[in-house]
């Protein structure tokens, strides 16, 4: 990862950092302790939070002819009482608001939310007319390929997880079906036991032609050979649409900054799609949050470029000014996340050809700073042991991004950065949760669409915090 002008490459900086295999911080740098976000609200919010656009919502036209919105809703992280149930009158609140000022594109899936999501969503969709939105859900078949099923056992849950899709959701059609993260797993073994094999796909083509599916679609995470093969599929398939990640720092740098082998950069995924009009949905513009919580350095030099834009709508400007994208899906947890989207999105402002440069450039200066690649899916979790995968990992690239990590006890303001690190670590993440619980058994990793080696990460942060507990002055 070395940049010759501009910074260190991710072996010197983690032997500076004197860590094993993940990054710390910059060496040098100042080191003042990370702040404490009492939730990710205060990370997402602009400068003009609480207030609604003045304009109106962007659209796209399916190749169906559906009007799509540009920024679309994605319930996979949505509102959670005390209890950590999912709170319903809030999703209804901010589904409402959504549809009031033009969102009509609503993503989930049967693991969401512990498996809530596409019930919560059917509740709050229910009550406005159907032709005023549009679903898309998912074929998430994957567990039970790993859960060792036949391929007959493999269809009927599958099938069944398709109806039981439509009664969650209060509806006899769904707009848009995907077969959930293809690419995962072992690749196109995986891939076949889940729909080539099995029958599934004839299955769901029959469906589309009855009308029950409207556009059909995949997902993808993982193996390019998978990615490759889905698109040789489109002359007999016809792919309506295919979802991948994309964002300015995967544009050009999924390959070279994931943990993971698998990860593609996003030019690529695009510009396949694109060579065969094949539209595309947008997951994870803001890479699980990361792209709106950026190091101190880099939240500058957007702010200096334009101080009233928030730093999540540079993000979600650079998706949406591309042509073949239909829609950009944000997990709007909160009001003013929804807000700053619907500001960001009515209109689209689309970048210039200048401002792309500019991003690109700044997505250069991101890799400098390693953070590991969990985009908070939570699609680890639960944890057999309990742990907290996606909060430890939060935490501690919050600190990363910061500039503030801990490296050496000689360097000036080390105590208030390990004390800071320390407490923040046991405020957001209860103590039997935290990394030294993980055991290794390797359940978690794979689960990740990144790639993740968790229980390896996992043991490098508990590594450094143990050794900032015995660096006490």
């Amino acid at each position: 990862m070395t940049n010759k002008n501009e910074g260190i490459n991710r072996r010197e900086f983690l032997k500076l950092a004197g860590l094993s295999a993940v990054g710390a911080g910059i060496a040098g740098s100042a080191l003042q302790g990370c702040k404490f976000f009492t939730s990710e609200r205060e990370a997402a919010m602009s400068p003009r939070a609480g207030l609604d656009p003045t304009g109106e919502m962007t659209y796209r036209t399916s190749n169906k002819g559906d009007k799509v919105s540009l920024l679309g809703y994605g319930m996979m992280r949505l509102p959670t009482d005390d209890n950590d149930e999912i709170d319903q009158e809030m999703v209804n609140r901010l589904v409402d608001h959504a549809i009031a000022h033009g969102v009509t594109y609503f993503d989930t899936a049967p693991p969401y939310m512990k498996g809530k999501s596409e019930d919560a969503t059917g509740i709050a969709l229910s009550r406005h007319p159907r032709n005023s939105y549009t679903i898309a859900t998912k074929m998430s078949n994957y567990r039970y390929v790993q859960d060792g099923m036949g391929p007959k056992e493999v269809y009927d849950a599958s099938v069944n997880m398709y109806h039981t899709s439509m009664k969650k959701l209060k509806t006899d059609y769904i707009d848009y079906y995907l077969l959930h993260t293809v690419g995962g797993g072992d690749g196109m073994p995986f891939l076949r036991k889940r729909f080539l094999d099995n029958g599934l796909l004839e299955f769901l083509f029959k469906e589309r032609e009855a009308g029950r599916i409207r556009h059909l679609g995949f997902s993808f995470h993982g193996h390019v050979e998978v990615f490759d093969y889905m698109m040789k599929l489109h002359d007999e398939v016809h792919w309506d649409f295919a979802q991948i990640q994309m964002n300015y720092l995967d544009w050009k740098y999924a390959e070279k900054i994931s943990t993971s082998v698998k990860n593609i950069n996003a030019e690529y995924l695009y510009g396949e799609l694109e060579k065969r009009h094949i539209q595309a949905t947008i997951m994870e513009p803001l890479l699980g949050g990361r792209l709106s919580n950026v190091h101190d350095h880099v939240v500058e030099r957007l702010k200096q470029r334009d101080p009233n834009a928030s730093i999540a709508s540079w993000a979600f400007r650079f998706v949406g000014s591309f042509p073949g994208v239909l829609s950009v899906l944000s997990g709007m947890t909160y009001m003013e996340h929804l807000q700053d989207n619907l500001r960001t999105f009515s209109p689209l402002k689309p970048l210039t050809d200048e401002e792309f440069e500019f991003l690109y450039k700044t997505a250069d200066i991101m890799t400098q700073y390693p953070t590991i690649p969990c985009n908070n899916c939570k699609y680890c979790m639960p944890c057999s042991y309990g742990l907290d995968i996606p909060g430890i990992f939060v935490h501690y690239n919050k600190c990363v991004n910061e500039g503030r990590i801990a490296n050496s006890i000689n360097d000036e303001n080390y105590r208030k950065a390990r004390k800071e690190f320390l407490v923040g670590y046991d405020r957001s993440i209860p103590k039997l949760r935290q990394a030294n619980h993980c055991t290794g058994c390797g359940k978690c990793s794979p689960k990740c669409p990144q790639g993740i080696d968790i229980p390896a990460q996992l043991r490098i942060i508990d590594e450094y915090v143990e050794k900032l507990k015995r660096d006490s002055l």
